[in-house]
């Protein structure tokens, strides 16, 4: 069995063609889709990067596993203490062990554990592949790292495992210039106009219209970024961000069609599984957040899956399925179909049994989000619904609880928690099920979370406000400023 892993970082499924994006940015992707299912519900348990690939590698949510934030004591899984065998319990139940111990020689190429610090994450992979530049590389450094590692694989390798991390849409948006605009007579998505813009440059937050980088409107890298705006005055600055996050995607694709071309060349492709998906998406204006992911929602949380499966298997091509899943249930999948068992302490879930009848998932009605790393937020995604339960706001005046119809509203801009406290409080019900679940099931009796409030917060918001709301009061925002001053009167008073 052969499984090709494109892992794409901060890839939203709908900026893919066969997402239904009005541009072409994904022509290999799309591709694949074709050949195989498209996945409209996957969503990460855990955001963004380092507890998303946290999360999928080991097949534990963060609570299980310790992980939620990028710093602090939850940057780091959970002691095993006392009880830690010769073996940790992390090197014999995750992902690329399972594989391992069903026969699969495994690889990364990519940057990740190197970027943050992850070292847990190699654990099961045969070789690592680093080129060293922290997830700054574009995919022309990346791929002939994985064009090399497949023409050197001998004939008759016929077990393995391939992980290709690409960062291309990954802010700061930094596609090489001679690769030209693709997207200069695309017209911008319809739902983000003038209006939508004056509303987000009076307000405020980290990464928002005024300040497109962080809290601040200076330039925090040592080099220029022509595609990377660093504030949002204009349509024409939205354009360059929408244009350079999507000529990250198009130049992506581009790359995955020529390491697939590689394997085909190798007479592998046809039965080789190929998997396409990212470890998060990307707000790209939605809540006022421009090129990040700071939230637990279907903007950052949903991602892309597509599964091309090898051509022996019959009823694949072209089909969709909508059911909700996490994207660890595909890999727990991928464990079975390449005769493993899933470990007994999994939270995600195998599908292969609705797969290889090319039947829905439909085994979770509902799905709980996280986010630690900007904000704290935990979400439930059930039916036509978000509910977002914020319990740091990451400095961007979020209520308490927020309630969105993701069919009509995809892109939430409409909070409809005040007129439906009925359909709230089902939503909340829900997320206090699930976490006495976890808690019930967990090996340590602290909530992750909980660490981080204690710890000052989500890591890239500690320490930011005092300056950020002299910042606010002197861009003409001091009403947002009083806001967060009210919300959070111990770190506006620096302590």
């Amino acid at each position: 069995m052969r499984i090709l892993y494109f892992d794409i970082d901060s890839l939203r499924a709908d900026h893919l063609g066969c997402y239904g994006y009005h541009r072409a940015t994904s022509p290999c992707i799309d591709r694949m889709a074709a050949q195989g299912v498209r996945f409209n519900g996957c969503h990460v348990s855990d955001a963004p990067c380092l507890p998303s690939r946290t999360a999928l590698f080991s097949g534990r949510f963060g609570i299980h596993n310790g992980v939620v934030n990028h710093g602090g004591t939850a940057a780091e899984m959970f002691n095993e203490g006392a009880g830690r065998d010769f073996v940790s319990k992390l090197g014999q139940t995750n992902w690329m062990r399972c594989l391992h111990r069903a026969g699969l020689h495994t690889a990364t190429i990519s940057s990740f554990g190197e970027r943050h610090s992850a070292w847990h994450w190699y654990a099961g992979f045969n070789e690592v592949h680093n080129n060293g530049w922290g997830g700054l590389e574009n995919a022309d450094e990346v791929e002939p790292l994985a064009l090399d590692w497949v023409q050197r694989q001998p004939d008759d390798s016929d077990n393995w495992f391939l992980h290709v991390n690409l960062w291309d849409p990954h802010t700061p948006y930094n596609t090489p210039a001679e690769f030209g605009e693709p997207f200069a007579n695309d017209p911008l998505p319809a739902w983000y106009t003038p209006e939508v813009l004056a509303k987000h440059r009076a307000g405020f937050g980290p990464h928002s219209a005024c300040e497109a980088l962080g809290f601040e409107a200076d330039w925090p890298y040592a080099q220029p970024f022509p595609r990377q705006p660093h504030e949002i005055r204009s349509m024409e600055d939205a354009r360059r961000m929408f244009d350079g996050y999507d000529t990250g995607v198009l130049y992506a694709d581009q790359a995955i069609g020529r390491i697939l071309a590689a394997v085909e060349k190798r007479g592998w492709l046809d039965d080789t599984w190929v998997i396409i998906s990212s470890d998060h998406g990307e707000n790209l204006g939605e809540f006022n957040i421009y090129g990040d992911h700071q939230t637990a929602d279907t903007i950052t949380s949903r991602v892309p899956l597509i599964i091309r499966p090898p051509k022996n298997f019959v009823g694949q091509r072209g089909r969709v399925d909508d059911s909700l899943i996490y994207q660890g249930d595909m890999a727990a999948t991928m464990i079975e179909l390449a005769g493993g068992t899933v470990p007994e302490n999994w939270d995600a879930h195998s599908f292969t049994s609705q797969f290889k009848a090319a039947q829905p998932v439909n085994h979770r009605s509902e799905l709980v989000l996280s986010q630690m790393a900007w904000s704290c937020q935990r979400s439930v995604r059930w039916a036509d619904w978000l509910l977002m339960r914020s319990y740091h706001d990451g400095y961007h005046g979020f209520p308490p609880v927020m309630l969105f119809n993701v069919k009509a509203d995809p892109h939430l801009q409409h909070d409809l928690a005040p007129a439906n406290p009925a359909i709230a409080d089902h939503g909340l019900a829900l997320l206090d099920e699930w976490m006495t679940g976890m808690m019930a099931t967990a090996t340590h009796a602290e909530d992750p979370m909980r660490t981080v409030m204690l710890e000052g917060g989500p890591l890239h918001t500690r320490g930011a406000l005092p300056a950020y709301l002299e910042r606010l009061k002197a861009t003409g925002r001091a009403v947002g400023a009083v806001h967060l001053a009210l919300m959070h009167p111990r770190d506006a008073a620096g302590k």
